[in-house]
């Protein structure tokens, strides 16, 4: 017999929800709330009073070249950085499931890109892939290859997505781990005491039975890369060169503390609000379809 919960009045459920309801206006409702109306105003060089525009800075954006460019750049950087970081998850988090010996060390060791904050991450790479000093572009030029991301829009965008797939990786292995360690060895056994290969196994049960935590990674994964990649893209390129790796994100922060054109980048937010939350929808209403829970 299931047993439920029934609060007998509605005064405990408020008071419980209460917390939460807080944090949420306080931290999301008041500030998108606040960049919707800045968004219709131009503030004056000083500051000291704002004139009313309307959509006119909606108007100003979409027609402008740098900031249609923008998208783009957000696109590529965004789908590069998830499907890299989440097929790199998964071969390790296949890896390691497979494991018997050493699976604790091999598991804890890969959680710890994790803890590295974005900008600190940045500022590693940088140093790893520095023109003069760095390591890496130091045996790349060995090669006979002159590594130079200050000055090579497409390399500087390879780098901006390395750095911000490593710090991912782990958060994707630990799901992808622990969903591979939920699968019922016995129907693994049972697919190969059939004759499936490996490939097979994988393709037609693995695939299909992970497809609820692969469908929430790539949720996450694109919301992160849209927001929590401005340290990176800050420590290691500033947007550049020549706004080759400006997001949308980055660009509302080059806008609005650099240029100090508070109006456009009020609705610059107020714009990648509406993108993303318009991916999230898609994402829920047809590839949603294709998940086995």
């Amino acid at each position: 017999m299931r047993r439920t919960v029934i609060f007998k009045g509605w005064k405990l459920p408020i008071l419980l929800l209460l917390p939460q309801l807080t944090i949420t206006a306080l931290f999301f409702f008041y500030p998108a709330g606040q960049a919707i109306w800045e968004s219709l105003f131009i503030p004056d060089p000083f500051g000291l009073k704002s004139q009313f525009v309307g959509t006119g800075n909606f108007e100003f954006l979409l027609s402008d070249r740098y900031y249609r460019n923008s998208f783009r750049t957000t696109a590529v950087f965004s789908i590069s950085v998830t499907f890299l970081s989440m097929g790199i998850a998964l071969y390790l988090a296949v890896l390691a499931d497979r494991l018997i010996k050493g699976a604790g060390i091999y598991s804890s060791l890969l959680i710890w890109p994790y803890a590295v904050a974005p900008a600190i991450a940045g500022v590693l790479w940088l140093f790893m892939f520095n023109t003069r000093v760095g390591v890496v572009s130091w045996y790349i030029g060995l090669l006979g290859y002159d590594w130079n991301h200050v000055l090579n829009q497409g390399e500087a965008m390879g780098l901006v997505v390395l750095a911000s797939s490593w710090g991912r990786i782990s958060y994707n292995f630990l799901f992808f781990l622990a969903g591979l360690q939920a699968i019922p060895k016995s129907v693994i056994e049972a697919a190969a005491i059939d004759g499936a290969k490996f490939w097979r196994r994988f393709r037609t049960i693995v695939i299909p039975l992970l497809s609820p935590i692969t469908f929430f990674l790539l949720v996450v994964n694109i919301v992160y890369a849209f927001f929590e990649t401005f340290g990176v893209i800050h420590t290691i390129t500033s947007g550049g060169p020549q706004q080759a790796t400006t997001t949308l994100v980055y660009k509302v922060f080059s806008d609005g503390f650099v240029g100090q054109d508070l109006g456009s980048s009020a609705a610059q937010s107020v714009i990648l609000l509406f993108v993303v939350g318009l991916l999230t929808v898609i994402q829920f209403k047809f590839i949603e379809r294709k998940v086995h829970y």
